[in-house]
């Protein structure tokens, strides 16, 4: 059984991975990350990964209601033959 995140995190990476290997960390984390991954502290670890989580989310929503997007009814309209 295949695993849709992994998937989704694949195509991802496939896609965005050469610009996001250019994008800097703020200073410390990537060694902070390296030494929970050594410690194997994956509380910490899934910590992190649900607050980029849920920042995305936010900052996915904010993003589109500054847009004034509403979704909107479809229209009715008649077809004539």
């Amino acid at each position: 059984m295949s695993n849709p995140y992994a998937e989704w995190f694949e195509q991802i990476r496939a896609e965005y991975g050469d610009q996001l290997r250019e994008m800097p960390l703020p200073n410390g984390l990537p060694e902070h990350l390296h030494a929970l991954i050594e410690a194997h502290d994956e509380e910490a670890i899934s910590f992190m990964l649900k607050l980029a989580w849920q920042f995305g989310a936010q900052a996915g929503f904010a993003a589109g209601q500054s847009q004034g997007t509403q979704p909107t009814a479809p229209r009715r309209t008649t077809v004539q033959a």
